[in-house]
C-alpha cells in the first residue's frame, strides 16, 4: 500500500507548534474592513492559535507535520 500523501493545501496554511498544537492566521482578513472597527483590525492581524475541535480534523491532512 502506498503512503498516504500530506495535503499541500492545509501544509502551505498550518504549522505546527512545539508542544504540538497548530497556529494558523485569523479568518476574515481579505476584505470589508470599511465594517470593522479599528481594534477588530489589530487584532486580526498575525497568527492565532487552533481551538482543539479542529485540530483533530487538521491533523488526519498534515499527517505528522
Amino acid at each position: 500500500m502506498p503512503k498516504m500523501k500530506t495535503n499541500r493545501a492545509a501544509a502551505k496554511r498550518f504549522k505546527k507548534t512545539a508542544n504540538g498544537g497548530y497556529k494558523s492566521a485569523s479568518a476574515y482578513t481579505s476584505h470589508r474592513f470599511h465594517g470593522k472597527t479599528k481594534k477588530q483590525r489589530r487584532n486580526l492581524r498575525g497568527t492565532r492559535m487552533m481551538n482543539e475541535t479542529t485540530v483533530k480534523t487538521y491533523k488526519k491532512l498534515l499527517l505528522n507535520k
